[in-house]
């Protein structure tokens, strides 16, 4: 997901929420012997164990080895991930019940490298699940995710384990561990107790159940979705088409010839029904379109996913109370930029009532076009007939700039020009691949080799929705210095015969802002793995940040020419996009909005509803959801929430990270240079570089000089700066 419309009003978000912490956190190195002497401390505490599984062998090849994709099936993947499980168990045993001393080396460093070979096969079996995603990878899913979730609590219920960790923790500064050490070791115990490390024997027993339940459950949920993406409209006719792009026309027919039918499809993904409801003349087939895609997991049958909803909202409160919390929000949030959820409530609180004001004024245009009421299947149609009349702008004056291959190698000349990273495809066959569609670029930064970035474009019957970021391996230099495999996952519709795949602005802007994610990876220098991630609610930030590079002038002029004549993007076409730069955001503030109050709602709730669909109807009765407007992500097909906990009582973070975004480009343009050398430097030293290795709250104000300011948002958004 890109960048959000969205309004902060108020003072420095920072200061609002009592993130601001005294004093900077300035990571002191390690330097190589030393961690060389620590990795053999490290080496010698695990035991010496020869893996069987193929899968889990040491990655060969080039590159620093690469996933061996050629030899990927369900049946391997499955033996690796059960052998990958029992072999970090001994390691774990073996550091926990190390009779020395706990030190960082033997008991921090240790537990890093242990799992190396399940972590191998946990990355295959992260692709193989979400971007194939076939009836035997899903068989293997549902066998193998709940082993995992058990798996994991073994770790965290340790006593022995999580007691040297705390000692390690809690002797650092006697111990003279540097500041990062510092930071993992006591991180690392507060995950502990975070996650039951403290409980007495019946607690771990019963949050072991909570767990493996709620393991299930993602696994059912997320199977539930895709079974009901891969569902279709047909459109018989031409006349059902009326209206549509050619480009869009022509993915419609590929798709349904791909299926042996007749006629058009429009596939039940975001990519493919979005220019529908945009573009498509006929209201009857739009409103039909629109409900097949809005009650995804919402029709009684058994993709219905509302009893597992209710199922997991329940097991997640059982946790939080297990772990003295009093909702789950409070619990996923301790390790937030944000902490509480009065915090991220009180932000969302202070957009929601301009953004709704700004719909209605957005429904009273369409209206006066329309002629009649505007409807949820409505709102993206007249929304393209008021941005015509308004700024003459139609979007398919827009879409022969932002052919697919050409926003790709824009998005690498950005790359190349604020960080001096590099992109050359290999050629095929260099190195295996998970599906023919799958394109691998070296990665070079100032010429030094720094890894591989994988694309895998196009939509396919089992693959997940939307677009996303992963990366295989991650940087760090505790144990050798390991380079980064990173990728970018969409969702287009493959275009036949070598035609041009033509994609809208929006689409555009999500290519960049995937790409973000995968720049922050591939400027990752860090010591330790366990320091390489950030906040949830920060690490949309740097992501959304370089959404901002589409439209500037070098990218345009000089990769996204249009593709019958050549020419680049006129100015004046250009200036009619950033007129129109605001409108519309009504509805994308709403819609997102929507989604993330409704998340919050659902995860601070005392009792935890069982009408899943009662639930979200009162809770956007509540808020005064305008009728004109659907979510987002309606909670039956929410991702984000139930296929894991991952962004559960998240989703705000978009929001919060928009403020930090839009400060940031105002930094850039008020050098009068967006591409300003010097800043771009530090932007990449201290934001992208650093991963968690110091407090992001700091690390912030550090690049910026102060905290964001919100009004730079205010003022990218069109709403009053006050």
């Amino acid at each position: 997901m890109h960048r959000r419309h969205v309004l902060i009003g108020g003072a420095s978000l920072f200061a609002l929420t009592g993130c601001a912490t005294a004093g900077a956190m300035t990571a002191v190195g390690t330097s190589p012997t030393s961690l060389a002497a620590d990795a053999a401390i490290a080496r010698a505490v695990l035991p010496d164990q020869t893996p069987r599984a193929e899968l889990l062998q040491t990655w060969a090849g080039p590159y620093g080895g690469v996933p061996p994709w050629d030899k990927v099936t369900a049946a391997r993947l499955r033996a690796a991930i059960i052998e990958g499980i029992d072999l970090r168990r001994a390691e774990i045993l073996a550091i926990a019940n190390n009779p020395a001393a706990p030190t960082f080396a033997n008991t921090l460093v240790a537990m890093q490298m242990a799992g190396a070979p399940l972590e191998r096969a946990d990355a295959i079996y992260g692709v193989m699940i979400q971007n194939i995603g076939s009836d035997e990878y899903q068989a293997v899913d549902t066998e193998v995710s709940p082993l995992l979730s058990a798996a994991g609590d073994e770790i965290t219920f340790n006593e022995k384990l999580f007691q040297r960790v705390r000692a390690v923790a809690d002797g650092a500064a006697a111990a003279g561990l540097t500041t990062e050490q510092t930071r993992i070791a006591t991180r690392s115990r507060d995950a502990f107790m975070r996650n039951g490390a403290a409980l007495d024997a019946a607690g771990k027993a019963e949050l072991g159940r909570i767990n493996t339940a709620l393991s299930n459950a993602f696994t059912s949920f997320s199977q539930k979705v895709v079974a009901d993406e891969r569902t279709w409209t047909v459109i018989p006719t031409a006349a059902g088409m009326a209206g549509m792009p050619e480009s869009n026309k022509a993915a419609a027919a590929a798709a349904a010839r791909s299926r042996n039918l007749d006629g058009w499809v429009i596939v039940n993904s975001r990519s493919s029904v979005d220019p529908f409801l945009s573009f498509a003349d006929d209201r009857g087939l739009r409103e039909v379109v629109w409900k097949k895609f809005v009650n995804r997991g919402d029709n009684g049958d058994a993709n219905d996913t509302n009893a597992t909803i209710a199922e997991i909202v329940k097991l997640r409160a059982e946790r939080a109370a297990l772990l003295g919390f009093g909702n789950h929000a409070e619990w996923r949030m301790q390790d937030t930029m944000a902490k509480t959820p009065a915090a991220a409530i009180s932000l969302m609180n202070r957009v929601w009532a301009p953004a709704k004001a700004r719909v209605a004024e957005e429904v009273a245009d369409m209206r006066a076009i329309a002629g009649h009421d505007i409807e949820p299947w409505d709102y993206l149609y007249y929304a393209e007939k008021v941005r015509k009349a308004k700024y003459d702008l139609d979007q398919n004056e827009l879409k022969p700039y932002f052919e697919l291959n050409n926003v790709r190698a824009g998005s690498f000349a950005m790359a190349e020009r604020l960080y001096g990273f590099t992109f050359t495809k290999l050629p095929t066959g260099t190195v295996p691949v998970f599906h023919p569609d799958v394109t691998v670029y070296e990665v070079k930064d100032h010429g030094r080799p720094v890894g591989l970035y994988y694309t895998d474009d196009y939509a396919r019957p089992g693959k997940r929705s939307g677009a996303w970021m992963t990366t295989y391996r991650s940087h760090s230099t505790y144990a050798g210095d390991d380079n980064v495999l990173a990728s970018n996952n969409n969702n287009f519709t493959k275009a036949e015969g070598g035609q041009p795949v033509l994609i809208s602005l929006d689409d555009a802007e999500t290519m960049f802002h995937e790409f973000g994610h995968a720049l922050h990876y591939l400027s990752s220098n860090v010591t330790y793995p366990a320091l390489g991630g950030t906040p949830r609610d920060f690490v949309e930030y740097p992501s959304q940040v370089h959404e901002h590079w589409l439209l500037t002038r070098p990218i345009l002029d000089g990769y996204l020419k249009h593709v019958e004549t050549g020419e680049s993007m006129p100015q004046a076409l250009v200036d009619k996009i950033e007129a129109a730069s605001t409108f519309n955001q009504g509805y994308a503030t709403v819609s997102y909005l929507s989604s993330a109050l409704v998340d919050m709602d659902l995860h601070t709730r005392a009792t935890p509803p069982t009408d899943i669909d009662a639930f979200e109807r009162e809770s956007l009765a509540r808020y005064g959801m305008p009728k004109e407007i659907v979510m987002r992500h309606r909670l039956p097909q929410f991702n984000h929430l139930f296929t894991s906990d991952s962004y559960s009582a998240g989703y705000y973070s978009y929001l919060w990270s928009e403020t930090m975004d839009a400060d940031t480009w105002a930094y850039f343009e008020e050098s009068g240079d967006v591409f300003n050398p010097d800043i771009a430097r530090r932007f990449k030293a201290i934001i992208l570089a650093p991963g968690n290795t110091t407090d992001r709250g700091e690390a912030y104000r550090q690049f910026r000089g102060r905290d964001p300011d919100v009004a730079a948002l205010l003022k990218v958004r069109g709403f009053p700066v006050n």
